[in-house]
């Protein structure tokens, strides 16, 4: 139920054109300063993995491991996506009170 949430927030922020995809697009989104949240797919590469939790801790911006890369997609337009920057602030919010609900304590 919780992911369902977080993946049609994700699709909002697309439809307001508020997403960043793709590595390439991501990593310009955060550097900027522009990325509130950035969503990791769980079945992305260690590597991918490893680069964009360093990235975002460095740069303070919330990152969490969410979906496989096919829902990371759909959510964003595309095929598949390993990761997604979410770049409206309010949306980035509500999205981070459903996944850290999401988590048993």
């Amino acid at each position: 139920m919780m992911r369902d949430s977080v993946l049609s927030l994700t699709g909002i922020a697309k439809k307001a054109n508020k997403i960043a995809s793709g590595e390439f697009q991501v990593e310009t989104a955060v550097k900027s300063g522009k990325a509130s949240l950035v969503l990791i797919s769980s079945e992305a590469s260690g590597n991918t993995k490893k680069k964009f939790q360093n990235m975002c801790s460095f740069y303070e911006v919330p990152a969490y491991f969410h979906g496989t890369r096919e829902e990371l997609g759909a959510a964003s337009g595309s095929e598949f996506r390993a990761v997604l920057a979410v770049l409206d602030a309010g949306l980035a919010r509500a999205i981070e009170k459903k996944l850290t609900a999401a988590v048993p304590e």
